[in-house]
């Protein structure tokens, strides 16, 4: 028997390609040269998985505008309240910027395929969506002037911290 003929291997002069297989967990490559089967992760990735709910939110004949909806809306929606920031509207489009992302936490809470929208997981896509414009619409809803919102220990905690004492 040939020196790389282990246990349940077949290899050598019977075998015409000349192919070794060493152990019963070996399996071809795409060559159909006999490699180890392991469980580990590879070193290098090659390729990654879709996001749970990536698909395309329309059927695949759909025109790519229709399949993107979602991320559409909330990146258009984004991209209003830059604008209207940049035309002294400051509180209306931070407050729109803030809602967008809201919406789209709702969007991928609520939609089975969301497409681009879908990111990481579910849980992951929500919670980085609602904590963002949360924090976005409450920035937006302190500042000055003429607060619409306050919040009486964050001013004790500025005095606190910037006094000259």
């Amino acid at each position: 028997m040939e020196a790389g003929a282990g246990a349940g291997g077949r290899g050598g002069a019977d075998d015409p390609d000349g192919i070794t297989v060493r152990d019963a967990v070996s399996a071809p490559d795409a060559h159909g040269r006999p490699r180890r089967v392991t469980r580990r992760f590879p070193l290098f990735t090659r390729d990654t998985a879709r996001p749970e709910g990536g698909g395309g939110a329309a059927p695949r004949d759909a025109p790519a505008p229709a399949r993107q909806w979602p991320v559409l809306t909330v990146v258009g929606l984004v991209g209003l309240g830059l604008l209207l920031t940049a035309l002294d509207a400051f509180r209306a489009g931070t407050l729109l910027i803030g809602l967008a992302l809201l919406g789209g936490a709702v969007l991928r809470w609520f939609l089975p395929d969301v497409g681009m929208l879908a990111v990481r997981s579910r849980f992951t896509d929500i919670a980085t969506y609602a904590v963002l414009g949360l924090a976005i619409v409450l920035l937006a809803m302190m500042a000055q002037p003429k607060p619409w919102l306050e919040i009486p220990f964050l001013k004790d905690t500025l005095h606190f911290t910037v006094s000259n004492e």
